[in-house]
């Protein structure tokens, strides 16, 4: 069953719930399950790497909150419905979850793009959306309602060069959004997603200078986001403070679409 934190003095805006945070060992997924423990939430943290998740779950517990790690691998359907089947029976509940892991994909013009790089970003980015929800819709009616939050990407709602794989896997992942908040609104659940822009995470603190730059200048506040500022979208979107907002897509981008 749920505990409580005896130490934790403050109620926060997800406090009682328990959320399932996908790709939580880094970058926008980690700044979402520290940020959704901070508000009093119950995470479990999932990803395919056991020490980066393992880690994120780890500074929860140190924080005083309270988190339990699965590795998963989001592209399988089993590893999904065992995740979902892991959190219910740990903690009898699911009233949020987070599909935000995904992959890059390969960077090469359609005429050339690999047939085996195209089925593993679609595998990953969109039909892992799909297995996520498939599995988590059961868990949080059961549950009595709650939010999902699928994590796009400003590239779902415009294109750029050589991604085709990874531009078409998030423009997937808006529509199938907006179906799914379409067929459950009636039904206590809130369905949104998230499109950031270029977030400063450590695979872009690694390129070069005039890589790093050449992305900054698409952003018309110039800079890049930071894993935090998507966080708190999603906390918001998680919380009954948008309690009347289902179906809708939040550019977190610094003005990138406005252009």
């Amino acid at each position: 069953m749920l505990q409580k934190n005896s130490n934790k003095i403050n109620v926060g805006l997800l406090e009682g719930k328990v959320a399932l945070v996908t790709g939580a060992g880094s970058g926008i997924g980690k700044a979402i399950a520290l940020l959704f423990a901070s508000e009093g939430a119950t995470v479990v943290v999932s990803d395919v790497s056991v020490y980066a998740g393992d880690e994120t779950a780890t500074a929860i517990k140190i924080n005083g909150g309270f988190a339990f790690f699965m590795e998963a691998d989001i592209s399988k359907p089993k590893d999904v419905q065992n995740l979902v089947d892991m959190t219910m029976k740990q903690y009898g509940m699911l009233h949020i979850a987070v599909n935000n892991a995904g992959i890059t994909g390969p960077i090469s013009p359609l005429g050339a793009y690999p047939i085996d790089g195209w089925d593993k970003v679609i595998s990953t980015n969109l039909s892992g959306v799909f297995y996520g929800m498939r599995y988590q819709i059961p868990a949080i009616l059961a549950s009595g309602g709650g939010s999902i939050i699928n994590i796009a990407s400003a590239l779902g709602k415009v294109a750029t060069k050589a991604a085709g794989g990874y531009v078409a896997a998030k423009h997937g992942v808006i529509g199938l959004t907006e179906t799914a908040a379409l067929e459950y609104a009636d039904q206590n659940i809130r369905i949104n997603s998230i499109g950031p822009g270029y977030i400063q995470t450590p695979l872009l603190n690694a390129l070069e200078d005039d890589a790093r730059n050449a992305l900054v200048g698409l952003h018309p506040m110039g800079r890049l986001g930071t894993p935090e500022e998507v966080a708190e979208v999603a906390l918001w979107l998680a919380s009954d403070k948008a309690s009347f907002v289902t179906g809708s897509y939040y550019n977190v981008d610094g003005g990138y679409l406005a252009q």
